[in-house]
């Protein structure tokens, strides 16, 4: 498996370093052929290039299988046209990633702000919606039509929506065979009801996979109640953004959180939360978002290329953050008394 790796900005090379270990763990115990491609983007591509995505970068990562990102310090780039490129944006468009998979849970040992113990995905889809960077050929979707009035489109595709909800009944199969569909169509009647439609042409195509519809402000107030009801969360690119980083922070912490944004042929690990520069070089920061996405990469390609190998590390790297975590070997924002290299060397020791 080829991964490009981009280190990223804040506490991303120290949370990636972490990770690197990790993944080394598992390639050695599980036999995988692994060919790491190190690249820089962000800021030291900015002080190296005058470009925060230096030409070529894209080409680089369509020839790999995946891609691993630390988190981007997208607020203080530039903007596009002195050389400030947003990468998590700037892939997902380019290499079609439209499926977003953001699992959540519980974990022993970690508080949470909820009474229940839960384990769900969401599926955001990823590509067009209210996104004004990922949802026009050429153009803006935000047009400033007085200094006083501003318009925003948002773009809904039936194949973008029938590729989205495929991909969370295909998930739910091997899960609890539950699918929520978060929509606003009784306000959004034509791009939420087109949306709906094809949740319920994918129902069609999976007889054991139950479908439920929920409005998205109800949605909120249920996750708040109890997050155990629900199993795969399917919705669109905004409402599954605020959702997912809603029920990371039910887990627990968003640093619980892995993120893997997959297409058909290419995916990218990103850590859940930001680049934190508050907290960069001091040894603290939580890798186990970015280990978690990891893992989700190493399924996707073990699932897409045929290799169970992958997928069984990935759930062994899952199983070695819960024991770490259970055992105090973890960074003190959940719980442990370790920082960030040694909270990954711990994770590295249980899955070697």
């Amino acid at each position: 498996m080829h991964i490009v790796v981009l280190p990223g900005d804040g506490i991303g090379p120290e949370i990636t370093r972490a990770t690197l270990a990790v993944l080394d763990a598992a390639a050695n115990r599980f036999g995988l052929n692994m060919n790491l491609t190190h690249e820089v983007a962000g800021h030291e591509s900015l002080r190296l290039h005058g470009t925060t995505l230096r030409p070529g970068l894209l080409e680089t990562v369509q020839t790999a299988d995946g891609l691993l990102m630390g988190p981007m310090s997208t607020y203080d780039y530039p903007e596009e046209s002195k050389g400030g490129i947003n990468p998590s944006g700037f892939f997902r468009k380019r290499l079609d990633l439209f499926a977003n998979i953001r699992p959540a849970r519980t974990f022993p040992g970690v508080p949470h702000p909820t009474r229940h113990e839960f384990d769900l995905v969401v599926v955001r889809e990823n590509t067009e919606g209210f996104y004004a960077d990922r949802n026009m050929t050429r153009g803006g979707a935000e047009m400033l039509v007085t200094e006083d009035v501003c318009v925003s489109l948002r773009r809904i595709t039936r194949p973008c929506c029938a590729r989205i909800a495929q991909a969370a009944f295909r998930l739910a199969a091997g899960r609890r065979g539950r699918v929520t569909a978060v929509h606003k169509a009784n306000v959004l009647t034509m791009g939420d009801g087109m949306f709906l439609e094809e949740c319920r042409r994918a129902a069609a195509d999976f007889p054991g996979v139950v479908l439920e519809e929920v409005i998205v402000d109800a949605m909120a107030a249920l996750l708040i109640r109890d997050p155990s009801r629900f199993d795969v969360i399917v919705t669109t690119n905004m409402f599954g953004d605020i959702l997912s980083d809603m029920t990371a922070e039910l887990s627990g912490s968003i640093g619980l959180g892995g993120s893997v944004n997959a297409g058909f042929h290419h995916a990218m690990a990103q850590a859940a939360h930001g680049s934190a520069p508050d907290i960069a070089g001091q040894d603290r920061a939580n890798p186990f978002s970015l280990i978690l996405s990891l893992a989700q990469l190493l399924d996707w390609h073990g699932d897409r290329r045929g290799q169970p190998a992958y997928s069984q590390a990935a759930r062994a790297i899952e199983a070695a953050v819960a024991k770490a975590i259970s055992a105090g070997e973890a960074t003190p924002d959940v719980g442990g008394r370790l920082g960030t290299a040694a909270a990954g060397h711990a994770v590295a020791r249980r899955v070697g």
